[in-house]
Order: structure tokens, then C-alpha cells, then sequence
């Protein structure tokens, strides 16, 4: 199944279920707040199940059983379109929360949860503009001058180490990139534990 028809699949079950709703069905109008609390709530869910299975489950996996340049290469594709998609997501669930609660009236709780959506969001954008596009480009740096050492096509574990005390250049870039990347993880959590706290407080709402 090609990715247009997953999408249209994935748009037709949610909007079945949008009509089919209690919310909905035999309902005369639905509320502007019931969609927006959607959009908020699908924003919030993908943002944080595609941070969830990135930087815990997927990369993991990769880094387990990829050649280390190939690693690399596929991380340096993949990350840009991550961190633009969960951007998008929080943005769209920053707008509507903001929109359910305005500041002027919102609570103090609710004020703390705009803060926590817009730090994810600020770590995020972060990582999109100025830590990846480096991380990305000392990456190549280095897998240039690995290559010139033969090294680099290792699964897991890598062999830099033990060439780099012979190779002062290979060490320095060493110590950038793991600097950079560092920064770029650390964003990455935080990001994360951002959503995490709001879903804390969407649990509290819920009632089964």
C-alpha cells in the first residue's frame, strides 16, 4: 500500500469516527471546542509517540544493526523530517490549547501547560535549525576522514576510538561532534519530558 492511500485510509477511519461519535451521532451541531480539542489531542498523541519511538525504540534498533556510516547517513535523512513533523504537531496543539484557554482566564495550572507545550516546542524548533544542520555537517566531516582510515563500516561499537588516540584531527572532531550531538540530544529530552508532563495533566481529565 503506497504512502497516498495510508494517509487516505488513516483520514477515512478518523473521520468515520468523528460522525459515528456520541459526541456527534443524533447531535444537531457540534462545538468549534470539540475540534479543536481533536486537533490538540492528535497533535499532542503523534508528537509524542513519534519522540517516544525515535529516540528510544527506533534508533536503538538502527544503531544495533546498521553499518555505522550507513547509521549515520539514514539518521541525517530521517531527523530533519522528524523533528519538522513533531514541530508541526505541537504547533498545532500549542494553537488550540491556547485557543481553548485563553491567559487572561486560564488557571495557573493551565498556564503552566501552555508553558510546558511551548518549551517542547522551543527544544524542538532548537534542534531543527541550528543543532541538526551542525550535527549533520561535522558528521560528514567525519565520516570523510573515518574513510580515509577504514573505518566506519563496523555494526554497534565503533572502532573511532581506538584510531582517534593515533589521530589528533579524528580526536578534535570527535570532541565537536559529541558536543554538538550532546546539545541536540539534550533537547531532544527535553522536548520530550515537556509532553510527557502534559500528558500527566491530560490524564487527569479523563473520564472512563
Amino acid at each position: 500500500m503506497g504512502r497516498a492511500a495510508l494517509i487516505t485510509t488513516a483520514v477515512v477511519f478518523l473521520a468515520v469516527g468523528v460522525i459515528f461519535s456520541p459526541e456527534t451521532f443524533g447531535s444537531k451541531s457540534t462545538t468549534l471546542s470539540t475540534y479543536l480539542k481533536l486537533a490538540h489531542l492528535l497533535g499532542f498523541s503523534i508528537a509524542f509517540g513519534a519522540a517516544l519511538w525515535v529516540t528510544f525504540i527506533g534508533g536503538i534498533i538502527m544503531f544495533k544493526n546498521l553499518p555505522r556510516h550507513q547509521f549515520g547517513n539514514l539518521q541525517s535523512k530521517m531527523f530533519p523530517a522528524y523533528f519538522s513533523m513533531v514541530g508541526v504537531c505541537i504547533s498545532v496543539a500549542v494553537a488550540s490549547f491556547g485557543y481553548l484557554h485563553p491567559w487572561k482566564t486560564s488557571s495557573t495550572s493551565e498556564k503552566y501547560q501552555l508553558g510546558f507545550l511551548l518549551s517542547a516546542l522551543a527544544f524542538n524548533l532548537t534542534n531543527l535549525f541550528v543543532f541538526t544542520p551542525m550535527t549533520i555537517e561535522m558528521m560528514k566531516q567525519r565520516h570523510k576522514v573515518e574513510r580515509e582510515n577504514k573505518i566506519g563500516d563496523e555494526v554497534g561499537w565503533s572502532k573511532n576510538v581506538e584510531v582517534a588516540k593515533k589521530n589528533p584531527k579524528l580526536a578534535a572532531m570527535n570532541k565537536k561532534f559529541g558536543m554538538i550531538h550532546g546539545l541536540s540530544s539534550l533537547a531532544n529530552i527535553l522536548s520530550f519530558g515537556s509532553l510527557a508532563i502534559h500528558s500527566w495533566y491530560l490524564a487527569g481529565k479523563l473520564d472512563l
